[in-house]
């Protein structure tokens, strides 16, 4: 396990209001004839604290339920509450907010910024979102810290391995305490051994109440979460939870 991460654990939230709750959402691109329906009346609810993968074959729906989730687009119809809240309700600037400080993401590609250290892209949300200079500084510390690279906030991405890199973009997505982290094939670039140690942190993560959801195409990286999704042509074809072998494992607290 690289590092420790008790610092960037949220407490189990005493609010059993779900993080996520999608009702009939369906998403609809172009018009008419062209019309093409990624989402077909999805229903979904996720449990803060849950871990929740989702699996699904190309053009299956998943890449855009990820996006409705990270409130990068608003379902054509249906309703997406997010922490109780309606996004579909919210004006621009509000999703920018809530995609700032509700919502921390990891991509596979990591999408750090090439002159910057790993200390500045950990920083970065709290720059926009216009945290005072040396708070953000100790809370982009500290993230580090708790993702094992505390010796590394010097170093621009080019000199980081792969892993390394990952753990900064991890880093980022939690230093605003976000209500939801979305991961989009976040081992998909990286080798066996880095993947066991991203999954390690997701694990620790989870396991102190964060709510997760990760895409995946890795049967082995999805089983590592409490529920898997499979999707197909828009819809959800299959729930499948995983809690009660994960506890008897004492991979659970």
């Amino acid at each position: 396990m690289p590092g420790d991460t008790a610092g960037l654990q949220g407490p189990p939230p005493d609010d059993p209001a779900p993080a996520i709750e999608l009702i009939d959402v369906h998403q609809v691109y172009g018009t008419g004839e062209g019309s093409v329906y990624a989402l077909r009346g999805i229903d979904l609810t996720v449990g803060a604290g849950e871990y929740v993968a989702i699996m699904g074959p190309s053009g299956s729906g998943k890449s855009t339920l990820m996006n409705v989730l990270g409130c990068l687009d608003i379902p054509s119809t249906g309703h997406y509450l997010l922490d109780g809240t309606d996004v579909g309700t919210l004006g621009e600037n509000e999703l920018a907010r809530v995609r700032n400080r509700a919502l921390g993401f990891v991509f596979q590609s990591f999408n750090l910024v090439p002159r910057m250290t790993a200390l500045q892209n950990v920083e970065l949300p709290l720059v926009y979102g216009g945290v005072p200079r040396r708070e953000r500084r100790q809370r982009a510390l500290e993230a580090l810290d708790g993702v094992g690279l505390a010796d590394r906030g010097d170093h621009r991405p080019q000199a980081l391995s792969g892993g390394q890199q990952q753990r900064v973009a991890i880093a980022r997505a939690l230093v605003t305490s976000p209500t939801l982290i979305l991961a989009d094939e976040p081992t998909g670039n990286l080798d066996s051994v880095s993947t066991g140690e991203i999954l390690d942190i997701f694990d620790s993560l989870a396991a102190g109440g964060r709510t997760i959801v990760i895409i995946t195409h890795e049967e082995d990286v999805a089983e590592r979460s409490h529920r898997v999704l499979t999707i197909a042509d828009g819809r959800i074809v299959r729930d499948r939870p995983l809690s009660d072998r994960r506890m008897e494992q004492g991979v659970l607290s």
